[in-house]
């Protein structure tokens, strides 16, 4: 098994097999970050249910304070970033940002 296919190891959401078959959190990388900061971002623009309730909430506030914190990362982390990293984070922000706009406009 890969270590990215966990779709069938036993493990819960969010965790995968380590070399010795336990149970683990995944890395932690600048990627992981951003996309857990995307994932809360998306969580309260009522984008994706809550995993346990399956219930989606709309909290305009907490999202923007997401899509700020991505925003100020960008800002600060200019220049010093791979590639891939600066681009998974621009596209990141612009996409959160026009669905922010969106919502927030009703549409």
């Amino acid at each position: 098994m890969s270590e990215q296919d966990n779709s069938n190891c036993g493990c819960p959401d969010g965790k995968k097999q380590n070399s010795e078959g336990r149970c683990v959190m995944p890395e932690v990388t600048f990627s992981s970050f951003i996309l857990s900061l995307n994932t809360s971002a998306l969580y309260h623009m009522g984008e994706i249910a809550d995993p346990q309730t399956g219930e989606k909430t709309l909290d305009l506030e907490l999202a923007k304070n997401a899509i700020d914190t991505l925003a100020m990362l960008k800002e600060k982390t200019e220049g010093n970033l791979d590639a891939d990293e600066g681009q998974l984070l621009t596209s990141i922000v612009y996409e959160l940002k026009m669905r922010y706009v969106q919502i927030s406009n009703g549409s």
